[in-house]
């Protein structure tokens, strides 16, 4: 190639590259991850929701796309967080607790809270809230932990995963596309000789390294989240759910004997219609059917039969009479 190209076999290539470019860019942007944008603060390069036109053709640039990476090369990426809420005696020692454990495993604290709660008696006890991030590895384990804090099961407890393979896979692809096109628009620009061109293709680089810069913040946050898993725990005090007590009088724990008396109750009658619904109307349809037809034909048959017999005496018994006189 020599070293200068040629005004117009230059303007004919910066107007096709693009026009390739302009191709891409009707391509839609993946999804984000709204399920985990409140944690892009925990990292430092907060990932931006990747905009549309950063997608290139295949045939434009040679890059390989997402369809073209087999499962041997797919590198799993999975996003696992988690939530739990115990009871302890003392709410601040059982922060701290798992504060250092946080940092015993190589994760950090994200936020940490302790407050007070005031309760229907007026009395007021400790609260505490915490964000942590452990790595997804010891998940379990930290888990496991934090219930140890606790002489009961925890209060609730549970664990959300998210496959963002795709979303992972594509990205990269998308940045293998810019990179390349970025190199060639680089090239291009150092080989054109006019001023309008010069600044057309620098327009161009600048907003694909921009691009570039976003898919890498969004691929970096799915690195991270994946490779550290977030763990909320809520820590009650153990007075704040233990039943309300006047004078050694529970007037929860009598309500709620009241309302299990009720649904006992109301379980009993429900039961019953169910049985007489289902097992006991058909079952007396059938015996009706089978039985008490059959009689009943029989018992109307013999009254017929009664009924004709009496008419028949009482016919005899009239002529006899009209003989007699």
């Amino acid at each position: 190639m020599p070293a200068h190209i040629t005004s117009p076999f230059n303007k004919y290539l910066i107007a096709f590259l693009l026009f390739a470019l302009l191709l891409g860019s009707c391509a839609s942007a993946p999804k984000s991850v709204s399920e985990y944008e409140q944690t892009t603060a925990d990292f430092a390069a907060a990932p931006r929701e990747v905009p549309a036109g950063v997608e290139y053709e295949e045939a434009e640039f040679g890059a390989k796309t997402i369809h073209d990476v087999t499962q041997q090369e797919m590198e799993r990426i999975v996003i696992k967080n988690a939530s739990i809420t115990i009871v302890v005696d003392d709410p601040s020692a059982s922060l701290d607790a798992i504060s250092r454990m946080a940092d015993e495993m190589g994760g950090f604290v994200v936020s940490a809270n302790l407050y007070q709660t005031e309760l229907e008696g007026g009395s007021k006890v400790l609260r505490a809230s915490a964000t942590i991030r452990v790595p997804a590895e010891q998940l379990n384990e930290a888990l496991t932990t934090i219930k140890d804090q606790s002489e009961q099961d925890p209060l609730s407890e549970s664990i959300e995963s998210q496959d963002v393979t795709r979303e992972y896979t594509d990205l990269k692809s998308r940045l293998r596309n810019l990179e390349k096109a970025e190199t060639q628009l680089t090239q291009i620009m150092e080989e054109a000789d006019e001023t309008e061109e010069v600044l057309a293709v620098y327009n161009e680089l600048v907003r694909v390294q921009e691009q570039i810069e976003v898919i890498k913040g969004q691929i970096q946050y799915y690195e991270q989240s994946a490779a550290m898993s977030a763990i909320s725990v809520e820590i009650l005090a153990d007075e704040a759910v233990q039943p309300l007590t006047i004078g050694g009088w529970q007037p929860v724990g009598v309500a709620k004997s009241a309302i299990q008396a009720l649904i006992n109750a109301t379980k009993f009658i429900a039961n019953a219609l169910i049985w007489i619904i289902i097992f006991l109307v058909p079952v007396l349809l059938i015996m009706t059917i089978v039985f008490g037809l059959p009689l009943y034909l029989t018992v109307r048959a013999l009254r017929r039969s009664r009924r004709r017999k009496k008419e028949k005496n009482s016919s005899n018994t009239k002529e006899e009479i009209d003989e007699t006189e």
